[in-house]
């Protein structure tokens, strides 16, 4: 069965945003160990899962073919089929992405159980706290930069208890923390 990953950047007190979706407080530029670990988790994932307002900005953002990015990470965001999850939207307007509603734990499930690679999730917010809530991500890459902000979207929004997995430290600053959910 494929695995379902997050994979977000967060702040050290655990914000993955702003109040308002500020992202200005990422560490950049990033250094090239941290740039190969984002590499590596990105080449083991064949779906990639995103929430309605995430993927307004994120999917346009890799179509554009942003001059910064390297390009095989351009085809890769591209490339792999995207699952918008929203109630909202009945009709993908993107390239390459179909819209899933209703049951948040049948979709996934769902997901899970066809044939492929692993599937990533990087957010939004309101996803990813449901996600975390009903126990469906199986691995946690939690990419901790040194900074703290006042206040902002958090990445748990309740109690989780996890195992750790691994934790790494990168040249910039960025420190990973890989965490499984804690077993019963």
């Amino acid at each position: 069965m494929r695995k379902l990953k997050l994979q977000v950047q967060t702040t050290i007190n655990g914000y993955m945003s702003g109040p308002n979706g500020e992202m200005d407080w990422m560490t950049f530029p990033w250094s090239d160990d941290f740039a190969a670990r984002i590499a590596a988790i990105t080449a083991e994932f064949d779906t990639i899962v995103l929430g309605r307002n995430l993927a307004e900005g994120f999917i346009p953002h890799w179509a554009s073919k942003p001059e910064h990015e390297p390009q095989e990470a351009i085809d890769k965001m591209n490339n792999t089929p995207k699952v918008v999850i929203s109630n909202s939207l009945t009709e993908s307007p993107w390239e390459n992405t179909v819209v899933a509603g209703g049951d948040l734990a049948a979709t996934i499930n769902g997901l899970k159980a066809q044939p492929g690679g692993d599937i990533i999730v990087y957010g939004g917010g309101t996803l990813v706290a449901n996600l975390i809530a009903e126990d469906l991500i199986d691995d946690l890459h939690l990419f901790v930069n040194p900074t703290a902000i006042a206040a902002g979207l958090p990445v748990f929004r309740g109690t989780t208890r996890l195992d750790l997995v691994s934790a790494t430290g990168f040249e910039c600053g960025v420190t990973e923390l890989h965490y499984r959910p804690k077993s019963a």
